[in-house]
């Protein structure tokens, strides 16, 4: 879940009381939250640069900060305003604001207009604008924060939503939304001074840690989406970099804030995270003024949506699922504690009125949640039967199930399973197994705890292996295998990663035992119907030379599936045994259990 770093003397101070530790970590309790951590900047910069601790010289004059993690879903509790905001009506300190939009006509609003040839990259763009916005030090860091989380979170690393903020001032509406060449888009970025080409840009960000991995949503294609002003002027070249000509600072008293997106809904959400949460510093508080978006088509929307929509929920289904037995009147003055307007309709309806800011909120069991939270789950009382509800029917799922087939089948082959960690270090993962990291395969923690989890496992051998190591003095064989996710880049996947189930069995003993790792391998592969075939035949598996550095050459094979090598076994190389410190010969298979499947 995300976890949000805020100022705790600010944060005390946006609500109204100060609190000790145990106080605040039970009231994060009682929301549904967590304080994670404490720490200050200075700790959190060592821990990032992986300095030593100094003996914490210093961090009692400085801020200290809490780690507060949140729900994934919770977009308005990515910052520190969001948190105040939520808490306040949580303690009853002041009630549910109400978000509205600026009372303009349609002909005064500021125009969007979207050219069609967004639409082959990204076609929705959406709008919104806080005036009187009073900025300092810590709101400003804030405000740049929560586009970072949101970025993220629901963006999905800026693939579905891409958000641009700017100083009004320095721009002229109207404004319009382009799709153009790369070559005849030209603009000072921001935080540099030399005008590029969009085309050059490209490249220049090859090299910029933060931005390149941004560079492949739009580089292949022939038309960069891009936003101009009456003037020209470029505002931004979604989803890579914002103009340096609209740069907010904090002298910045007008906020044009734009979201340009592959998925309309997610972009919407975004823009009502970012507008009703620091509308809080605008001159008329909670007032947004709205834009109008005019498409080639000739429809045209105004954003912000801050529309409330209505859902009817049943008392009896509130009770049953939440296991208490409540009035009506107690259920609504519940929701109001979570930012949720509740009425009573008929004898057993409650009207839930959901603001812009509750998007997680998308079914009646959200607001059972919600009920249960400000209830409190430890007040809800022990029942020894689960509550009755229509059947549902219940299977696993496939890998699963067969995973456990597979473990079954080489249990009864005398091997015994373990369970290894996940995260593991770099070293172990890489230079200890004489393989080369080329930045393509592992997925690095940003902020490791310690050495041990700097990465998540691109294989499960070092596992292996620091189980035989820690179990030296066990009675040879030994005969072990786990069946267990490992993590992989994936540049196309949403997430930029992907899990990928792997089979791994190793024999220690006094001699290698490859017949025995052999003869598995060809176990496995006779359960799962799979035929031996020759060499080259697509219809069955074969084994063929391998060149894998962690073996030893000549004493290694592929194992070849339909024309996919799924995996290799072989001699462990004396060297990756020695770097285990396992003074005795190993044999060892791994491979692809989804392939299989």
């Amino acid at each position: 879940m995300p976890t949000v770093g805020v100022g705790r003397d600010r944060l005390y101070a946006a609500l109204g009381k100060t609190y000790t530790q145990e106080e605040f970590e039970d009231l994060c309790f009682d929301f549904g939250i967590e304080l994670d951590d404490v720490t200050t900047e200075k700790a959190i910069i060592r821990k990032e640069k992986h300095l030593d601790d100094e003996g914490g010289k210093g961090d009692e004059d400085e801020e200290v900060i809490y780690k507060i993690e949140v729900p994934a879903n919770r977009y308005d509790l990515l910052c520190l305003e969001g948190i105040a905001q939520s808490l306040r009506v949580f303690n009853g300190q002041e009630d549910i604001p109400t978000y509205k939009l600026a009372n303009i006509s349609k002909e005064s609003m500021i125009k969007m207009h979207v050219k069609s040839e967004t639409s082959s990259i990204r076609p929705f763009v959406v709008c919104a604008v806080l005036r009187g916005v009073t900025f300092d030090e810590a709101s400003y860091n804030s405000f740049i924060d929560l586009q970072d989380k949101l970025h993220q979170n629901i963006c999905r690393r800026r693939t579905l939503v891409a958000i641009g903020t700017h100083d009004l001032d320095t721009l002229q509406a109207p404004f319009t939304y382009e799709a153009l060449p790369p070559s005849s888009i030209n603009f000072v970025p921001l935080k540099q001074v030399k005008n590029f080409r969009a085309d050059e840009l490209m490249e220049f960000y090859k090299s910029d840690l933060k931005l390149k991995k941004f560079l492949h949503i739009i580089e292949n294609s022939p038309v960069f989406p891009v936003l101009y002003d009456h003037k020209r002027t470029v505002l931004s070249l979604p989803p890579i970099i914002n103009g340096a000509h609209s740069a907010i600072t904090l002298r910045t008293k007008n906020v044009f804030v734009e979201c340009t997106a592959t998925d309309l809904t997610k972009a919407k959400i975004v823009l009502n995270t970012i507008v009703t949460a620091f509308s809080a510093y605008c001159e008329r508080k909670f007032e947004i003024e709205p834009v109008e978006v005019l498409y080639s088509d000739g429809s045209s929307h105004v954003y912000p949506d801050l529309s409330i929509y209505n859902m009817d929920v049943s008392l009896s289904y509130v009770n049953s699922y939440a296991g208490v037995s409540l009035e009506a009147k107690e259920v609504t003055g519940l929701l109001k504690r979570m930012q949720l307007h509740a009425e009573q309709s008929k004898s057993d309806n409650i009207t839930v009125s959901v603001p812009p800011t509750r998007s997680d909120i998308l079914h009646p069991c959200d607001v059972v949640e919600d009920v249960a939270i400000a209830y409190g789950y430890n007040n809800i009382p022990m029942r020894k039967h689960i509550p009755t509800s229509e059947p549902v029917s219940l299977k696993p799922l496939a890998l699963n199930e067969f995973t456990e087939l597979i473990r079954s089948e080489i249990a009864m082959n005398g091997f015994t399973e373990v369970l290894t960690f996940i995260l593991g270090s770099w070293k172990e993962n890489f230079p200890m197994l004489r393989c080369k990291d080329d930045k393509s395969k592992a997925v690095v923690i940003g902020n490791p705890r310690s050495s041990d989890c700097e990465l998540v496992r691109t294989s499960l051998m070092p596992g292996i292996l620091k189980t035989v190591n820690n179990n030296k003095d066990h009675p040879k064989p030994i005969k072990i295998f786990e069946v267990g996710d490992i993590v992989l880049l994936a540049e196309k996947t949403d997430v930029g990663a992907r899990n990928r189930c792997q089979l791994a069995a190793l024999y220690c003993g006094a001699t290698s035992g490859l017949e025995l790792i052999h003869g598995l391998v060809d176990r496995i592969m006779e359960a799962v119907g799979a035929s031996f075939v020759p060499l080259g035949d697509n219809t069955g598996y074969f084994i063929e030379t391998s060149d894998d550095p962690e073996f030893l050459p000549g004493r290694q094979a592929s194992i070849i599936y339909k024309g996919k090598r799924i995996g290799v076994f072989g001699i462990l190389h004396p060297e990756v045994l020695n770097n285990f410190d396992i003074p005795d010969p190993c044999s060892y298979v791994e491979l692809n259990v989804e392939s299989l499947l």
